[in-house]
C-alpha cells in the first residue's frame, strides 16, 4: 500500500497523531462486526471527538469521506494501520524483565501493533538464561554483541529508577535508535535518538488528584 500523504508520521502533529489509534481501534471493532462504511458523525459520537476534528486529522493522510455515505471501514483501518505503523514488525528488546518487563513481554497485544519483543536483558541471575513467551532472556553484559543480530531498533526501559539513565546510554551505544521509557525518570539522550516517555506513576497522579477533587466537591 502507498498512499499520497500530505505528510509523514514525524511531521504530523503530535495531538492528531495521539489521536488515530482510537479511531483505528473504533473501526477496527466495526469492521469485525462487518460494518462496511462510518462516517466521522458516528466515531464523533463513540470516541468523544469533535466530527469537524476527526476529518481534519484524516485529511492528513489524504483519507476523505463520500458524500452521505462517510469512510469505507474497510480501508481507513488498512491505512490507519499503515501510516501508524502497526501493520510492520518493529524489533524491540526489553531492558529490565521484573514485573513490569515481564508483563510487557507476555502482552500479546503488542505485537498485533507491530511490537516484536525479540530479547529480554537484565542482571539477575535468576531470570538471565530463561525465557519469557518465548523470548530468551540475556545478561545485559551481551546487550552489545547481542542487539545487531537481534535486528532491533527500539528499547523498552522498565528498570528502577536509578538505573534508567544508565540502561538508555546502553542501549544506545548498543545501536538502539528509539526508547520507550516506562521510568518516572527523564531520560537525557542526544537529539537523534527517538524518545517516548510513559510513566504510569503520572497517570495514577493526575486520576487521584481529579478523584480527590471531585470527593471534596460532592461534601
Amino acid at each position: 500500500m502507498s498512499a499520497a500523504y500530505n505528510t509523514t508520521p514525524e511531521l504530523l502533529p503530535e495531538p492528531t497523531l495521539r489521536r488515530l489509534p482510537w479511531y483505528l481501534a473504533y473501526v477496527s471493532l466495526l469492521h469485525s462486526r462487518g460494518v462496511e462504511y462510518v462516517s466521522s458523525t458516528q466515531i464523533a459520537r463513540e470516541i468523544n471527538v469533535d466530527a469537524s476534528q476527526i476529518a481534519k486529522d484524516l485529511s492528513f493522510l489524504n483519507i476523505k469521506g463520500k458524500t452521505r455515505i462517510g469512510y469505507e471501514v474497510e480501508n481507513l483501518k488498512s491505512e490507519l494501520e499503515y501510516f501508524l505503523g502497526f501493520s510492520e514488525k518493529h524489533n524491540a528488546v526489553m531492558l529490565g524483565v521484573g514485573s513490569l518487563g515481564r508483563a510487557l513481554i507476555q502482552d500479546s497485544g503488542l505485537s498485533r501493533y507491530g511490537l516484536n519483543i525479540v530479547a529480554g536483558f537484565d542482571i539477575d541471575p535468576t531470570v538471565v538464561g530463561t525465557s519469557i513467551n518465548d523470548v530468551p532472556v540475556f545478561d545485559i553484559a551481551e546487550l552489545d554483541s547481542r542487539c545487531p543480530e537481534l535486528g532491533a531498533e527500539i528499547g523498552v526501559v522498565a528498570v528502577p529508577i536509578e538505573a534508567a539513565q544508565e540502561a538508555a546510554d546502553c542501549l544506545v551505544a548498543a545501536g538502539i535508535k528509539a526508547l520507550w521509557n516506562f521510568t518516572p525518570f527523564r531520560i537525557r539522550v542526544a537529539a537523534d535518538i527517538v524518545i517516548q516517555n510513559t510513566s504510569i506513576y503520572s497517570h495514577l497522579a493526575v486520576m487521584y488528584n481529579r478523584l480527590g477533587s471531585r470527593s471534596f466537591l460532592d461534601r
